[in-house]
């Protein structure tokens, strides 16, 4: 099962992640979340070797200049579509791209048919007037094993060492953790991260 940390924005929280291996580290480009990448933030690492952890850039509804101009900053990036983008424009971009769809209930996985191309979907909760970042789960259970199987499924929502055991229950191909493993919005906790890694990966 892979391993993302998203959300990073210290240098030395990313160093922590790529030696210990975590398979990817997203990086927020969206001005609206207390996670927000600055320029400085951008420009400190552009040299770091990631070595077998792979960058992920998320963006919520971002033009395409943007889109384009952010990601330059990475060798190899993963483009994570958050908000109300259709699949004509995250396969515009020509990156290899995750969407991320809001789950409100059953109906919410409908979604999935519209993203054929996207190399895999992320599943966050839905709340009003939110993209992400809500810090809660959504109704799990709504997940078969089909829909599993025909997909590469990231789960995210609310992922933290407590509601862990469950998350592993269900099986998918990716677990997202975001706020469940920081002590402050945007500060990672080295030990919380640990502790899941060793979890995950007995």
């Amino acid at each position: 099962m892979k391993i993302k940390i998203c959300g990073i924005t210290e240098k030395d929280t990313l160093n922590f992640l790529i030696e210990n291996e975590v398979d990817y580290v997203g990086f927020i480009f969206y001005k609206n979340s207390p996670r927000n990448v600055t320029h400085e933030f951008i420009d400190e690492i552009k040299d770091i070797d990631f070595k077998k952890t792979r960058p992920v850039c998320v963006f919520v509804n971002a033009d395409k200049r943007f889109v384009s101009s952010s990601v330059k900053c990475f060798d190899n990036p993963i483009i994570q579509f958050h908000g109300d983008e259709s699949e004509d424009f995250c396969k515009s971009l020509g990156y290899e791209f995750w969407k991320a769809l809001r789950i409100k209930n059953p109906k919410s996985l409908e979604e999935i048919k519209h993203f054929s191309n996207a190399e895999a979907i992320l599943f966050d909760t839905f709340k009003e007037g939110m993209f992400g970042g809500t810090g809660s789960s959504f109704d799990w259970t709504i997940l078969n094993s089909d829909l599993l199987l025909e997909k590469k499924i990231i789960l995210s929502g609310g992922l933290s060492i407590e509601n862990l055991e469950n998350a592993l229950k269900i099986n998918p191909w990716c677990l997202d953790f975001n706020s469940g493993v920081e002590s402050a919005p945007g500060y990672k906790d080295q030990s919380k991260i640990l502790k899941l890694l060793s979890l995950v990966r007995k």
